[in-house]
This record gives structure tokens, sequence and C-alpha cells, in this order.
């Protein structure tokens, strides 16, 4: 075993998208198997209505992950997409379930782990809907459905937001700069790691602060690789 960590985001898997179940298996039986972390920064799934879901459809790369556990600690932050995922699927897959901010500290890099949701400040009605989404009572009330319901107001809300997103600009859906000041002000991190705006890249700002945005999964895998010595290194096609 390597003292690598590895970090991904928006695999969105998709029983409709086969190729992207395959991609990330393959990933975790070679590319992760010998790391020391996997840490998954949400939206692991489309989407996930409750741990009481069988997800048949998921269950090879439930089996893939647990098999990696044996070797690897795997580490998960919710999205927006799997933020009804819970303590029975962690037993199942073999992960830790974290809150966010997370804080690491590798090397002389203090990093800040976020799903990225969280910075698009300018997307007021999207946060909004969060706000609602991430209550713990609003939580406890739509788990008390039975699945076909959580399945039926997942897929209305679906429609509802593809049809907002046809209005909103792309600025608006990225990552506000403001918010980014402030997640560095507020961690005293000199690194964020972040998916969710599915904008690869590696930013850099003033006093060497540092900006890593993870790409979904959609073509080809997107990674980030650290390693003691060496530090940090984003693998993606989209990113030069």
């Amino acid at each position: 075993m390597s003292e690598e960590y590895l970090f991904i985001s928006d695999c969105h898997l998709d029983p409709r998208r086969p190729e992207i179940s395959a991609s990330l298996i393959e990933f975790l039986q070679v590319r992760a198997s010998t790391a020391r972390r996997l840490y998954i920064l949400g939206d692991l799934f489309e989407v996930w209505l409750g741990d009481d879901d069988p997800a048949e459809a998921h269950q090879a790369v439930i089996d893939a992950l647990h098999d990696l556990a044996a070797s690897c600690e795997i580490f998960f932050i919710a999205g927006n997409r799997d933020f009804l995922l819970g303590e029975d699927f962690a037993a199942r897959a073999g992960i830790t379930l974290l809150e966010e901010p997370h804080i690491l500290q590798l090397e002389h890099s203090r990093v800040v782990l976020l799903h990225g949701d969280t910075l698009c400040t300018d997307d007021h009605d999207y946060q909004k809907f969060r706000a609602m989404v991430r209550d713990p009572a609003w939580i406890s009330v739509m788990l008390a459905k039975s699945l076909t319901e959580r399945q039926q107001l997942a897929a209305r809300l679906r429609d509802d937001s593809k049809a907002a997103m046809k209005q909103k600009t792309s600025e608006i859906m990225d990552a506000n700069e403001a918010a980014v000041g402030e997640c560095f002000r507020a961690s005293d991190a000199d690194v964020i790691i972040h998916g969710h705006t599915h904008r690869p890249a590696l930013h850099r700002y003033d006093a060497n602060l540092r900006r890593i945005v993870l790409g979904d999964w959609v073509g080809e895998p997107s990674f980030l690789s650290w390693q003691p010595g060496q530090g940090f290194s984003l693998s993606d096609p989209r990113v030069g």
C-alpha cells in the first residue's frame, strides 16, 4: 500500500449510463487498489432516495467499494444528489460518512473538502432549495414516505430543476469568488477541494492559496491524487 490519497466527485451513477459504473469499478479495482485513502466528495449517484432502496443496479459498485475498503479507507461527503445516503449504506459499502467542511492536514497544506454547492451563492433559488432539503425535519418527513412516493417526488423535482437550469447563466451556477474567499478564511485552509460545478480546474490565488475543482465522470474518469513529497496532481482530460 502506498501513502497516496485519491479524491473523486460527481460520478452520477445511473442505470441508464452503465459505462460510468464500469469505469468507476475499474478505477476502484485498479487505480485505487494501492491507495491509503479515497475521498468521494458527493454525487456518487445521480439520485439516492434512502438506504431502504435495494439499489440492485448499483450492487456491483457497492461490492467494489466494499472490497476496496479492506485495504483502503474510504470517506464520503454528501452531494446535492445523494444527501439521503446514510449509515446503513455506509456499512454495506464499507465507507465512513463525513460532515462538510472537512479539514485535512497534508504535510504543509491545510486542506478543506466540500461538495461545492455551498460556494455557488449566486444561485439564490438553489440555495433556498438546499436549505429546505438539508433541514433534518424535512429529511425525516421525506424518509417516512414510501420509496415509491419518494421516487415520484424526486422525478418532479428533477423536472423542475432542469427547467430552472435553462433560465440560468453558467456564471450563476459556478462558485462565487466571495464565497471562495470566505471559505478560505473560515477554514484557515490554503487548499480547497470540491466538485459539483463539473468544471475541473486548478485555480491559484494570492498567498499561495489553491482551489482544485474535480470534474464529472461523463466520458472519462476525473480524479485528484496527493502523495507525500509530490503534492497534488489532477487527472482530467479537460485540464491541460
